[in-house]
């Protein structure tokens, strides 16, 4: 099942949002000395399904989401979760990245959205989120 451009630009919206808390997350810590937290890629999707949800919930309808997204997501996310947690692993050790909430956020959803736009095109149903 592959998604529309538009619903992948509200998911890169989203990943934005989240990427940018995780920033704001960071500074507030080291202001307080709070040490960082080891974080992993299937935090940062898990994360991303919770905001999700929220969204879908709040705005939706208004923003044209239908109401099974949540699940085609949750199914997609699982289905590319060893591959896009080995990405950023492999990612990290050659980088040598710090390994922050906002680095392997940023890392798990460029990986995500690469996994998602690789998708092929479902010819068998007319589903609202497919090119």
């Amino acid at each position: 099942m592959r998604l529309s451009g538009r619903i992948i630009g509200l998911l890169k919206e989203y990943m934005h949002d989240l990427v940018q808390q995780a920033e704001q997350d960071a500074m507030s810590h080291a202001a307080f000395g709070f040490a960082t937290q080891p974080y992993r890629a299937d935090q940062a999707i898990s994360d991303l399904l919770a905001i999700l949800d929220d969204r879908i919930e709040s705005e939706g309808v208004q923003v044209g989401l239908p109401t099974e997204f949540l699940h085609q997501m949750w199914t997609l996310c699982n289905k590319a979760n060893d591959q896009i947690s080995e990405t950023v692993w492999l990612q990290q050790n050659i980088d040598g990245g710090d390994g922050s909430k906002a680095e392997v956020r940023k890392q798990t959803y460029h990986a995500l959205i690469t996994f998602l736009e690789s998708q092929p095109d479902d010819d068998h149903e007319e589903d609202p989120t497919s090119n």
